[in-house]
């Protein structure tokens, strides 16, 4: 089944209704990052000099045990939650173009709908009005909302909180759009938020604004947030009602986790969610 792309910051799930039907499962993942593993044997000095010699062979067969095992769950979705390439888009395009196409060869094969989230290696870590086009053209828009089975689902694109010094009016449009989107949360049996930068790993008081976007979140009943870019996995809860899960690598791991991704239960009354690895194949 195709990547399926955003317009107009909305995405239809085909088949799914926005009523709750019964319980499904869905699949969270993240930083599939073709050529993450190259750099992190080489030296991340390449990301600056040399990628285009980069080689991405791990990525692909890490990749192809994943789709082999979402096929075989056959969630109702899956969403890969940033960085799903590793090179720079200003600073690597041709090499970019590569990943890219051995990306939706190896995930068109996903016979379960495919959702993508912006990361900082997708539009880079200062984004530009340029990479956000280029994203947006390779993968469908940087934010928007679904509904899936009752299950709110709201997509942000993290890095405008990291750093929007040129892409102002982006990042503003972006914040009007998330307020009416949170102002809808309510209306739905679950609503759930996927971005790629965590706004915390373990302590929800590491950061007096990111705590606030989280008092913003419960406010708007927001019971989920799931994330990546750690390659690792972390997270925990804020004030006992938003959990914010942090979701290690289907690619190159940073520390002692293996490579897999999270498979979520959605029932009427809870969320469940637990870590799979790549070797439960």
């Amino acid at each position: 089944m195709p990547v399926l792309r955003a317009s107009d910051h909305t995405l239809k799930i085909p088949g799914s209704g926005e009523e709750f039907t019964g319980e499904f499962t869905f699949v969270q993942a993240a930083d599939c990052q073709f050529g993450m593993e190259w750099v992190s044997r080489m030296g991340f000095h390449k990301h600056d000099e040399g990628y285009d010699e980069a080689t991405w062979e791990k990525e692909k067969e890490w990749s192809r045990s994943f789709v082999g095992m979402v096929n075989k769950i056959d969630p109702a979705f899956a969403i890969m939650c940033g960085d799903i390439l590793d090179a720079w888009p200003e600073k690597w395009p041709e090499t970019r173009d590569r990943q890219k196409a051995d990306f939706y060869e190896i995930y068109d094969q996903l016979k379960v709908p495919l959702l993508c989230v912006c990361g900082n290696h997708d539009v880079g870590n200062s984004p530009t009005p340029q990479t956000v086009d280029r994203y947006r053209s390779d993968f469908g828009d940087d934010w928007y909302s679904f509904v899936c089975r009752g299950l709110f689902g709201i997509v942000i694109n993290s890095q405008y909180y990291a750093d929007s010094s040129r892409v102002g009016d982006l990042a503003r449009e972006h914040e009007e759009w998330l307020e009416k989107q949170l102002a809808r949360a309510k209306d739905y049996t679950h609503s759930v938020v996927f971005q790629h930068i965590p706004w915390f790993l373990n302590d929800p008081n590491e950061d007096k604004l990111k705590t606030k976007l989280m008092e913003k979140f419960m406010d708007a009943g927001i019971s989920k947030v799931f994330c990546g870019h750690y390659h690792r996995n972390a997270g925990g809860w804020f004030k006992d009602q938003v959990e914010l899960i942090v979701t290690s690598a289907v690619g190159q791991q940073s520390g002692s986790d293996k490579n897999g991704f999270r498979v979520v239960k959605v029932a009427e009354n809870e969320i469940s969610h637990e870590y799979v690895t790549l070797d439960d194949v």
